[in-house]
């Protein structure tokens, strides 16, 4: 009965070789964070020692578990070991990309495998492909060649349980304060995720994000707060509209996947202007720029932004509201609620898979009254096999949309034919050229702006069809965020030490009645809803005023950078913190709290 128990040494080699695998998988999935830059984790270390070694032996039972419960120890490991090198392939090629760190909301994404796939072609080098296979292939070699190693039952029962209970004491340790959090270095830095990941490591930021909320309760919270909120700002005026509509207007938002001003990058020369439209446009109705919560990626929160009027500003670092909260909730206020509640028809309209970050169930949430994804779309065209949905055939079925409405209708349009990769063709030949960009990077800065050229023309179409439209109608458009462009092309454009730029997209109002001229400046996708409420006439409910309020004093809520009515901010008033102290009281309340704001400030 006792040898059941005890292992035999060939398991005694086993245990070691795991135990080696352990440190090994710490140190490759911690150099994904560090740039592949192996001297980099040497470097960390030689300062948070303590926590390479606890985090190795994490890795260490995580390979003992997968032994433990698959038949064939090498089975086990091999599914372990392949688990964490794509994780920290990942978190590699999000850092490049994005200049953020793999979070545990990002595997969410991994329903979509297949539109992943697309969305990442051309972001793994051939050369690394290659490397990839051939370490497969070895070991698979390995499978079949190296010793067979039986464990008793017993003995996997107690490595299975053994590990699970030091899984569940590390995820206790992470997210609460123990002594031997103390003793190894370790402290859950949630409000600065890349600091948080830099000096924690990979392992434990990732661990320590497992139960985060969005945002803490802030000081103050309660009914009578909010209650005090809704009077404060339910008493201010509205703000007078430049052009007040005859009728109910049709709003339609369209938010154009990594769309900017390409042209704003005065060190290139470029042999036409590509924006000729939005150019001329830009002159003769409102328009600025959006200050972006986002670079790179993350499009579903500057949606978040725009739909809700709720701010990034004030929440966690890394945070996706769409899967970490709003596709759990029942009900969310938002702009599609307000008009709603006005007699308008609410529609969504993006020309991609339905379920990306849970577009299907948030869309659901907030009240829309129809989804068209790219499976429903009439004519779903793309200008080569190999691209994705036009923004030509987006705005065209935006148009078809429009004018079978017999009510005031708000349409929500995401494009995505200017999403990464920029593969030279894919959205037919470059008849852009651009000088001053080094060589290796040209194909990929043309090809960006050639696909903002077609952005282009696909605006100047919507404008001509606003005309044939009977209702007033006012289309909002903007990009998301800024391309993934190669990091060398911003250095080039000596954008790499300004934030404002890397964060600045085009913001562009237009109708088929009149709006004004007046410039709108830098804003933040938050108040995006009560500026086109006051450009239309609508009445602003109170939590459009608090907005309001907002925008006057901060335009640009960023936590890359903070707008004033004069320029970038650099400290606060007083006055200005306790406006955003409001602000951040009902935010927390409409995503966290008891839910006081939905009867108070809509």
């Amino acid at each position: 009965m006792r040898q059941w128990f005890l292992p035999t040494k060939r398991t005694g080699y086993m245990l070691l070789l795991l135990l080696i695998g352990g440190f090994a998988l710490n140190f490759f999935i911690q150099a994904g964070s560090l740039n592949m830059n192996a001297w980099s984790v040497f470097g960390w270390i030689s300062q948070y020692g303590r926590l390479y070694v606890f985090g190795s032996l994490l890795f260490f039972f995580i390979l003992l578990f997968f032994t433990a419960v698959t038949p064939n120890i090498y089975t086990g490991a091999f599914i372990a070991i392949l688990i964490c090198v794509l994780i920290g392939i990942a978190d590699y090629k999000k850092l490049a990309t994005t200049g953020e760190p793999l979070f545990p909301w990002d595997l969410m994404q991994l329903k979509n495998a297949k539109d992943m796939g697309k969305i990442t072609h051309g972001m793994v080098s051939p050369l690394a492909v290659v490397l990839a296979i051939i370490v497969i292939a070895g070991l698979v070699y390995l499978f079949f060649k190296l010793p067979k190693v039986k464990i008793r039952l017993p003995l996997r029962i107690i490595f299975a349980v053994l590990s699970l209970v030091v899984f569940a004491g590390f995820i206790q340790m992470v997210n609460g304060q123990s002594k031997l959090a103390a003793f190894i270095r370790y402290q859950n830095l949630y409000w600065n995720q890349k600091v948080n990941y830099t000096q924690n490591g990979f392992v434990f930021a990732f661990a320590g994000n497992l139960k985060q909320n969005l945002m803490e309760k802030p000081e103050g919270y309660s009914k009578a707060a909010i209650e005090e909120i809704a009077k404060k700002y339910g008493a201010l005026p509205d703000k007078a509209a430049s052009a007040a509509a005859p009728e109910q207007p049709n709003i339609v938002y369209m938010m154009d996947e990594a769309f900017f001003d390409p042209t704003r990058m005065t060190a290139f020369k470029f042999s036409e202007d590509p924006l000729q439209f939005i150019h001329q446009e830009e002159r003769k109705t409102p328009s600025g720029f959006l200050l972006s919560p986002e670079f790179g990626g993350n499009t579903a929160n500057v949606e978040f932004e725009a739909l809700t009027g709720l701010s990034m500003y004030f929440l966690k670092d890394g945070s996706i509201p769409y899967q970490q909260k709003i596709v759990k909730m029942s009900s969310l206020p938002s702009i599609v609620s307000i008009l709603k509640d006005r007699g308008y028809r609410a529609l969504a309209l993006h020309p991609f898979d339905k379920t990306f970050y849970n577009r299907d169930g948030v869309y659901k949430v907030m009240g829309f009254d129809k989804f068209t994804g790219e499976q429903d779309m009439e004519n779903a065209g793309r200008i080569t096999k190999d691209g994705y949905i036009s923004d030509q055939s987006a705005v065209e079925e935006a148009v078809r949309e429009l004018k079978a409405s017999d009510q005031p209708t708000f349409l929500h349009l995401v494009t995505m034919q200017n999403h990464f990769p920029f593969t030279k063709g894919v959205n037919g030949p470059n008849t852009v050229t651009v000088e001053g960009v080094q060589p290796g990077e040209k194909d990929e800065l043309e090809t960006y702006v050639q696909d903002a050229k077609l952005t282009d023309q696909a605006l100047a179409y919507l404008s001509e069809q606003l005309k044939t439209i009977k209702r007033p109608t006012v289309v909002v458009f903007w990009g998301d965020h800024l391309p993934a462009l190669s990091a060398g092309i911003y250095t080039q454009a000596g954008w790499d030490a300004n934030p404002k730029l890397k964060h600045e997209t085009k913001l562009l109002y237009m109708a088929n009645f009149d709006i004004g001229q007046e410039p709108v400046g830098t804003q933040s996708p938050a108040f995006i809803g009560p500026t086109v409420f006051g450009l239309t006439g609508q009445k602003l409910p109170p939590y459009y005023k608090l907005l309001e309020k907002v925008k006057s004093e901060i335009p640009g809520l960023s936590k890359n950078v903070l707008l004033g009515s004069s320029g970038t901010l650099t400290k606060l008033t007083a006055e200005q913190q306790a406006l955003l102290h409001d602000y951040k009281l009902v935010e927390y309340d409409m995503l966290a709290g008891e839910h006081y704001s939905q009867n108070l400030l809509f």
